[in-house]
């Protein structure tokens, strides 16, 4: 696990640093997708969670679901292409779990990656705490803003 500016983040998990969404392989070749702790301090309270429905393509650098936030209102946008397999249906109904649980019970979705290369670009093990480090640095964030 490392720890950067307050924040744990799994080293098993890959990121898309750009967008600030974070990918777990499943055993079955799904992957489960969710927003990183920074995103969600960004964001501020989520107030609403609205995924892309089930059985429903997207493509890579566009929308997978919507969020609207205390500070913020915008779309989670894939690392990826693929299809929606399902959708969080606890966080729809409590968007609060994204701050309380980002890694466990607030993840959002589970896609199924239209490639096998889908994790090329994002980073992930050893190299996950000096990258976010110098994201957050690049960035100007502080835990809590």
């Amino acid at each position: 696990m490392a720890r950067v500016n307050g924040h744990d983040y799994p080293e098993h998990f890959y990121y898309d640093l750009d967008h600030q969404i974070w990918y777990e392989a499943l055993a079955d070749g799904t992957v489960r997708a969710g927003m990183t702790p920074v995103a969600v301090a960004l964001a501020g309270d989520i107030l609403v969670f609205t995924p892309k429905r089930i059985g429903r393509a997207f493509e890579k650098n566009r929308s997978f679901a919507t969020l609207e936030g205390g500070k913020w209102v915008g779309s989670a946008r894939a690392a990826f292409d693929g299809t929606v397999i399902a959708s969080n249906d606890e966080l729809v109904a409590r968007p609060q779990l994204l701050s309380s649980d980002a890694f466990g019970d607030g993840w959002m979705l589970i896609v199924k990656p239209s490639r096998d290369d889908w994790r090329e670009g994002l980073v992930t093990g050893a190299g996950v705490g000096a990258a976010f480090a110098i994201w957050i640095a690049d960035e100007g964030y502080k835990k809590g803003q």
